[in-house]
């Protein structure tokens, strides 16, 4: 092809769900991935869908696997001083919850779906936001796409971002990283665990009722060499620990990984015929579970401008979706805060951490924020 409607660069959850709900829409789209089909359908990355994630995926045709395999939260646990609470998010919130579905579950299923042309080792080289044209790498020649709008869904590494010619970003880069392991192990709770513990926060999810997926909190000049098995579980172990009977399964480690945490946002998100969506534009800390839900919200969004065509829609994108960003930028800040030890604390920090906790767990109005916060605030 040498022109379409959207031109879409990267084949992630947020290029593939907006190359969809276009489709869905009659409007012509061409999706360009980098990457092969293998590795993208599975990277490693989020598993919890806010409910308006879930509620977008089923309006569109994408959840019936979702809703058959996947496994809906209806709270959260936080641990600290030996104690568990739960936050409960129906009573919190009119009744929503949140799904654990792995992102490459998602990704899967947008494939499958797929309809137009969707290209893979297809290497996007430039986007012009003034003429429409991406020019590309695909085997083992280059190639030119026209396209009335173009939409870099290519992550934060991408070229998209990069041909935006006037952009201000903004950076805050945390002194940890997470240790996240996959686990052949049933998972030793229902919902998932946000751990606060002296010696650093850990994170109990799942991936199904069959594999586990946890974290924890190190240095980020760790390697992870210095973290064999033994090391990890045990760790886990002393930071979920709590009062009672309740125990940490173990089981085989099939995935390890150390991921710097940080965040970051570029404004705005468009430039005339050039957008931005999902992490191209912004990186949340993963403490929120916001990274996957963030990139849903801007195509769901963007899907709605570029449908009706009319440059007020599409003006007014860069601006709706920013202020769902920084919400979620704020909400993802104050849960890493809240949960995390930082190397430089001091002890009069530690005890405010402590103090932030305890209000959260015994204050039904701090419990509705995070709740609120957690399970998505509406679209606009």
């Amino acid at each position: 092809m040498t022109h379409t409607r959207v031109g879409i660069i990267g084949a992630g959850p947020a290029g593939l769900l907006l190359g969809h709900l276009l489709s869905a829409r009659g409007v012509d789209n061409v999706i360009l991935e980098s990457r092969t089909r293998e590795h993208v359908e599975h990277r490693q990355r989020a598993g919890v869908l806010e409910q308006n994630t879930v509620d977008v995926l089923r309006a569109c045709g994408a959840g019936a696997r979702m809703d058959r395999q996947g496994l809906v939260h209806e709270g959260i646990e936080l641990r600290f001083d030996r104690e568990s609470h739960r936050i409960d998010f129906p009573s919190l919130t009119g009744g929503r919850t949140v799904m654990v579905y792995a992102q490459t579950e998602v990704v899967k299923d947008l494939i499958a779906l797929r309809e137009g042309p969707l290209l893979f080792e297809a290497e996007a080289l430039s986007a012009d936001p003034d003429t429409g044209v991406v020019r590309y790498r695909h085997d083992d020649g280059q190639h030119e796409l026209r396209c009335d709008f173009v939409v870099a869904c290519d992550g934060f590494h991408g070229i998209g971002r990069a041909a935006m010619p006037s952009i201000t970003t903004f950076q805050r880069d945390y002194p940890f990283a997470w240790l996240g392991i996959l686990a052949d192990v049933p998972p030793s709770c229902q919902e998932l665990i946000y751990a606060h513990h002296e010696r650093g926060f850990a994170l109990h999810s799942m991936r199904s009722p069959h594999v586990s997926r946890l974290y924890l909190q190190v240095d980020p000049r760790d390697d992870l060499a210095d973290w064999p098995d033994e090391r990890i579980w045990d760790e886990l172990e002393t930071r979920f620990a709590v009062e009672g009977d309740w125990k940490l399964e173990r089981g085989p480690i099939t995935d390890r990984s150390i991921t710097p945490m940080r965040s970051f946002v570029a404004e705005p998100m468009r430039h005339r015929r050039l957008f931005l969506a999902g992490d191209a534009a912004h990186i949340v800390p993963p403490t929120g579970a916001k990274g996957l839900n963030l990139a849903a919200a801007d195509v769901t969004l963007l899907a709605r401008a570029l449908t009706g065509g009319e440059e007020e829609l599409l003006g007014g994108y860069s601006e709706a979706a920013l202020r769902r960003v920084w919400r979620a930028e704020h909400f993802s800040y104050q849960m890493t805060s809240m949960l995390h030890r930082d190397p430089h604390q001091t002890p009069f920090d530690y005890r405010l951490q402590l103090s932030q906790l305890r209000y959260t767990a015994g204050s039904p109005a701090a419990q509705a924020s995070l709740a609120e916060n957690y399970v998505g605030l509406p679209l606009s």
